[in-house]
């Protein structure tokens, strides 16, 4: 499989971003005190399938342990896979990542947003702030020329700089007729990520940042993935493609 994406391809690749954007604008005006994890999972399925779509987490397998939703909706302490119920409910000073991936006419799109529930304290917003701003830092590094630690590093630098901490054991990733294809893309440096970026890559960046420590446990539903120590995390994601001078946004 190319790691090179023909303008066919990103075209696709485009119109499936664009959904994963519409979702979590559409979503944002639910976010409040009371509300079920599961009614977010419902709207956002409905509005994906009017699209002529389908929802690329529900049914995602791994090994032998399918995804039962159609979002990834995680709540303070959850990193990332947290799974919507009737008995997940938002309140009053949470902070929600909410992970949208969409499937159309064979290819993929994926992003993430963390919403501040009704009044939030001056410590989660700054996390939000922190993490949201990491993710920038990243994309502009995505050029023809750079490598994937060039990604890597800004984001992990800003990040550490600021006193948090960024997440191993998950990554970015390429996205095309998959929804996880090469390159992996951390947020943090290592000697591996030597690949070098070219035109017409498309990658999805997800700083993953806890407040506290970078540590991370899974939980027993297999899915769900908390921090270590407690504290809170957010999650921020875009679909980009990789151009000669400024990267393109895809999910926006």
């Amino acid at each position: 499989m190319s790691l090179i994406k023909s303008l066919k391809e990103i075209e696709l690749i485009r119109e499936s971003s664009k959904i994963v954007s519409e979702v979590l604008k559409y979503l944002k005006s639910f976010i409040s005190d009371g509300v079920k994890t599961s009614e977010l999972d419902r709207l956002a399925e409905e509005f994906i399938i009017s699209k002529n779509a389908y929802p690329a987490f529900k049914g995602y397998k791994v090994k032998r342990n399918k995804f039962p939703a159609s979002l990834c909706i995680s709540i303070n302490e959850e990193v990332v896979h947290g799974i919507p119920s009737d008995s997940r409910i938002l309140r009053n000073g949470d902070i929600v990542s909410i992970d949208v991936g969409v499937r159309k006419d064979g290819y993929y799109g994926d992003g993430a947003y963390t919403f501040e529930v009704g009044e939030v304290n001056e410590k989660k917003k700054r996390l939000l702030k922190i993490t949201e701003e990491s993710l920038y830092k990243g994309i502009s590094k995505a050029v023809e020329g750079n490598t994937v630690n060039d990604i890597s590093c800004a984001i992990q630098n800003y990040v550490e700089g600021s006193g948090f901490g960024v997440v191993r054991e998950l990554v970015g990733h390429g996205i095309g007729k998959n929804l996880h294809e090469e390159p992996a893309i951390p947020n943090f440096y290592s000697s591996a990520n030597t690949t070098r970026l070219k035109s017409g890559m498309v990658l999805a960046i997800e700083p993953m940042v806890n407040y506290g420590s970078f540590s991370v446990i899974t939980k027993n539903d297999g899915w769900t993935v908390v921090t270590g120590d407690g504290e809170p995390s957010a999650h921020f994601e875009h679909t980009i493609c990789v151009t000669i001078s400024k990267p393109e946004i895809l999910t926006i």
